[in-house]
């Protein structure tokens, strides 16, 4: 294992943007792991349990599952769906079941194999949402900014979309407690058993994250009585092997979107714009990476404190924007209202300003689905 004593500790983000001291303390503190070469903090940056979200992480020879966590190949991913703009019905999709806390009732075998992906014990929550800030939304077109690469992704301005963000479950999770019980936080060279064992489970893990969202978005979507396919979709919690100066490095990814394979969508909250944004060329000043959303102002106990005071749950189930809410866990819809976040436009701005991407469209959110708590 190569020991780096110091490594390069980089913050990419304006004076305008809301850097938390502590998220900075924890960016700091990954830069002194041993075998850290590099820690980038992008411009959604926050403060995480221990170590910071928003943030890649460049090693050498020596990989660290806990700076991931458990929560393995959590993504983001956009597909477009057969619906128009103009025939959206939000007073009644908000009335719709879309039971995405629930099982899929569908052929599990038949799924997993053109998935290509073996049975586990986890099968009856593929196709889940999972909690926290994972969400399921119909976004609108708000505006193109690059006619071009907008026309290459086959949208049209009149379409909706389906933005997906969910994760491995409990798939991932439990790679990541096998890890954990047996080698607690500390980091293993990547080619060494221990190493080779949890790398060849967690791309399984990620593997089996994108399987689950494009389930996730199919069951959206059939419930809507639509049909759809895949844009994009972008893991943000990951390790991968990256060649840099001839040499492999490793990636540790937490909150941070992989920018070198093709366009990103980066949302804000659900009372915000998301952007589809087409990474640039420069990315290695970024450790390959970019934000993968607004990033988080208030922690979840500050927020349910914050927003009790100000606002009643039935002000939260519509947006400024116009869009809809389904929330039946009151908890979860003070922990997730839009002042809980920073804003998207800053972060964006970051990303633009510092050459790391160009934004190819903004998207309104229309309806955000996170549960409901009443059983069938």
């Amino acid at each position: 294992m190569n020991t780096i004593n110091h490594a390069a500790v980089r913050l990419i983000a304006s004076p305008k943007n809301w850097i938390e001291g502590e998220a900075l303390r924890q960016l700091y503190a990954v830069g002194e792991l041993e075998g850290v070469r590099e820690v980038v903090g992008l411009p959604d940056l926050h403060p995480g349990r221990g170590y910071p979200v928003g943030a890649a992480i460049v090693t050498d020879d020596v990989i660290y599952p806990f700076l991931v966590g458990s929560d393995i190949g959590c993504g983001i991913g956009l597909w477009k769906t057969d619906l128009l703009r103009r025939k959206a019905k939000l007073d009644r999709w908000t009335e719709l079941r879309f039971d995405l806390e629930h099982p899929w009732e569908g052929d599990v075998a038949r799924f997993l194999a053109d998935a290509e992906l073996a049975s586990s014990p986890f099968d009856a929550v593929l196709g889940t949402l999972g909690g926290g800030n994972h969400f399921a939304e119909v976004q609108a077109i708000e505006e193109i900014h690059d006619s071009a690469q907008f026309a290459q992704l086959d949208l049209a301005r009149e379409d909706l979309v389906i933005c997906v963000h969910s994760g491995s479950r409990g798939f991932g999770q439990a790679i990541y407690r096998s890890y954990v019980d047996q080698h607690r936080d500390e980091g293993v060279c990547a080619e060494s058993p221990a190493g080779s064992e949890y790398l060849a489970s967690h791309d399984d893990a990620v593997k089996w994250a994108e399987a689950n969202r494009s389930l996730i978005a199919h069951r959206f979507a059939s419930t809507l009585g639509a049909d759809c396919a895949r844009i994009v979709d972008v893991a943000h919690n990951l390790i991968a092997s990256q060649k840099s100066n001839r040499a492999k490095v490793w990636i540790h990814r937490k909150g941070a979107a992989v920018a070198d394979c093709g366009p990103v969508l980066i949302p804000g909250s659900r009372g915000s714009l998301s952007y589809l944004v087409a990474p640039n060329g420069n990315v290695v000043t970024s450790a390959w990476s970019v934000a993968h959303g607004a990033g988080r102002k208030y922690t979840r106990s500050q927020s349910r404190a914050r927003v009790r005071e100000r606002f009643r749950p039935s002000q939260l189930v519509q947006t400024e924007l116009g869009g809809r809410v389904i929330c039946e866990d009151r908890d979860l819809l003070y922990e997730e209202a839009p002042m809980a976040y920073k804003k998207i436009e800053v972060v964006i701005g970051d990303l633009v300003n510092a050459g790391l991407v160009r934004v190819i469209a903004s998207l309104r959110p229309l309806l955000t689905y996170k549960t409901r708590v009443t059983r069938r």
